[in-house]
């Protein structure tokens, strides 16, 4: 059985950062692109980044060049430093993961997603 958790979310403010943290069991980690979205109240789910087995790694644009996906597949675990966080980056963040080595941005094509950390960003 396939479990993501997701860890390290909270309360922070404008300007400051955080690192959440996805654990998975159940799946070859290492075969698996593993990736962040998020949603927040009455949007939909928006691509944040992902990274390949090999990897590779892909990031929506309106958080390029202030977060950072990376892995560690000793642990099982994909990283996301969040760093300059704004009020707009409040939300529900999910963990999702695919066998697959495409990067999609379409929440569609993930298989496994985990339960999600909230994360707040205040003004």
């Amino acid at each position: 059985q396939v479990q993501l958790v997701e860890s390290g979310g909270g309360l922070v403010q404008a300007g400051g950062s955080l690192r959440l943290s996805c654990a998975a069991s159940g799946l070859p980690f290492n075969r698996y692109s593993m990736g962040w979205f998020r949603q927040a109240p009455g949007k939909g789910r928006e691509f944040v980044a992902a990274i390949s087995w090999r990897g590779a790694t892909t990031y929506g644009d309106s958080v390029k060049g202030r977060f950072t996906i990376s892995r560690d597949n000793a642990k099982n675990t994909v990283y996301l430093q969040m760093n300059s966080l704004k009020p707009e980056d409040t939300a529900v963040y999910f963990c999702a993961a695919d066998p697959g080595t495409t990067l999609y941005s379409q929440s569609r094509h993930w298989n496994y997603w985990g339960q999600g950390t909230q994360v707040t960003v205040s003004s």
